[in-house]
């Protein structure tokens, strides 16, 4: 039997050598591959199954399946060979090109390797943003950055702004010569949880300074300055307390934060300089809103004009600022904040000025606590619509620079703008500092019929009446209890 007669069993993609198929061709292997005997031969992607082995196809399709050449249409995903370059060897023969039978598919091309393409592009990405942290990290562990040595040279001023970073400190220090470079501060500073709670504000720092200098001056308390608090109830000058305690108006206040002391210089501006500066200044420039330039004006005493049209607040002052500057920065500060808290030429009293509001404000403000300021308030329109006196003890003491105080009846009979015991109506200015509730009380008061009122509570609660025969009794019943 000739060699390759000695197995004639079908064979999956083999067919059966007939006498007529004419002389065996050389069989002698160049390159011999060793045989894969567990699984059928795979087909090239596109051609025909091989026959089954040893049987009938359904006998083939109940051992392998009806799907047995499912698992090669992953093939399907490569591309076309016209973009492989060509042979051109003269000695070589181009091998003969296999048609492809493959049905042309149908529907968008699959998105399998755009998917991976994509992910790739994105890890490729990451790293390089990894590499180049980690670079900037090395560079700047291994060469270090620049510092300073020693506490400091001349004073500098320096301001931190609201919602400023430590990094954002650091780069201003470093722009104002304090320090060599922001990293220093940054570095010095990171384990000090101080450093994280700096308020906007000046601080008066020194230049040339190391980063751990800098960072022990600025946290300490007295490097900061220019800061003011002015609260409601103040007014511009001073007031004195029954026991002879003063305590500081406006005025006061806005000399006091203007002060540092800048390589042994006062930057300190007088209280007479700010008075002048209110008397003689163009309000407009100032920045006074326009409806009250002209009823502010008539103020009875000229370093009274700007009473009312200071909000109460936080303020920083920069020492060096001339008197100009510093008013120039609190007025326009404050008109954002009065409109801030309602009052406008829109928005007013009902049958007043916004002016006129304000003035109502700030008495509300001095006569009474805050759960009572709608109800004050509602006193003051309706004895303004009755054409009756205020009779308020708060504008007699505005005068007088006293707290809110009984008045005597001496006092009382003292004529005057501002005594509402003498005279109709409002005061010519406001006579504190009003806050945004007082400004709110004077836009909406509560409803009622009250036309009086007095302290009856130990907690500043006053009794509101609509008779005077009502208020005499409750002005006894406080007296027994102690209160009035």
């Amino acid at each position: 039997m000739p060699a390759y007669a000695q197995d004639e069993t079908p064979r999956p993609g083999r067919r059966r050598r007939r006498e007529d198929d004419g002389p065996l061709p050389d069989e002698r292997p160049t390159d011999v591959l060793p045989a894969i005997q567990e699984a059928p031969l795979a087909r090239r992607p596109g051609a025909a199954p091989s026959s089954p082995p040893q049987g009938s196809e359904e006998e083939y399709n109940e051992i392998f399946g009806d799907d047995a050449y499912d698992d090669y249409d992953e093939y399907d995903d490569y591309e076309d060979y016209e973009d492989y370059e060509e042979y051109d060897d003269e000695d070589r023969a181009e091998p003969e090109r296999i048609e492809d039978e493959r049905p042309e598919r149908q529907g968008p091309p699959p998105k399998k390797r755009k998917k991976k393409r994509a992910l790739g592009w994105i890890a490729a990405l990451t790293v390089l943003v990894l590499l180049a942290g980690g670079a900037y990290y090395g560079f700047t562990e291994i060469f270090g950055y620049d510092d300073y040595e020693g506490t400091g040279e001349s004073d500098v001023l320096v301001q931190v702004e609201k919602g400023d970073s430590t990094s954002a400190i650091g780069n201003r220090l470093q722009a104002a010569g304090v320090v060599a470079s922001g990293k220093a501060f940054v570095k010095a500073g990171e384990d000090n949880t101080a450093v994280s709670r700096l308020q906007q504000g000046y601080y008066v720092m020194k230049t040339k300074m190391s980063g751990a200098s800098a960072v022990e001056k600025m946290i300490a308390p007295a490097s900061k300055v220019g800061q003011v608090e002015i609260r409601p109830y103040t007014q511009f000058h001073d007031i004195t307390q029954p026991d002879g305690k003063v305590t500081p108006g406006v005025y006061t206040l806005l000399s006091k934060a203007s002060c540092a002391d800048l390589n042994g210089t006062s930057t300190c501006v007088p209280v007479e300089e700010l008075r002048k500066t209110i008397e003689n200044a163009d309000l407009v420039k100032l920045g006074v809103p326009a409806w009250a330039i002209e009823p502010a004006t008539k103020a009875e005493h000229k370093d009274r004009r700007l009473e009312g049209l200071i909000a109460p607040g936080i303020y920083d002052i920069k020492p060096g600022w001339t008197a100009e500057e510093l008013l120039t920065y609190v007025v326009k500060t404050s008109a954002d904040r009065i409109l801030n808290a309602g009052l406008s030429e829109q928005s007013k009293g009902e049958g007043k000025t916004p002016y006129e509001t304000l003035v109502i404000a700030s008495i509300i403000e001095r006569e009474a606590v805050k759960a009572d300021f709608g109800k004050i308030s509602r006193v003051i329109y309706n004895r303004i619509d009755e054409k009756m006196r205020l009779e308020m003890d708060s504008t007699i003491n505005y005068v007088l620079d006293r707290p809110t105080l009984l008045t005597k009846p001496e006092e009382r009979e003292k004529a005057g703008a501002y005594n509402t015991y003498k005279s109709v109506g409002l005061t010519p200015t406001p006579i504190a500092v009003p806050s945004a509730e007082a400004i709110q009380a004077a836009l909406k008061p509560t409803a009622g019929e009250w036309l009086f009122f007095v302290k009856c509570e130990k907690n500043g609660l006053s009794c509101f009446t609509v008779t005077n025969d009502e208020h005499n009794k409750a002005k006894l019943d406080a007296q027994r209890r102690g209160v009035y």
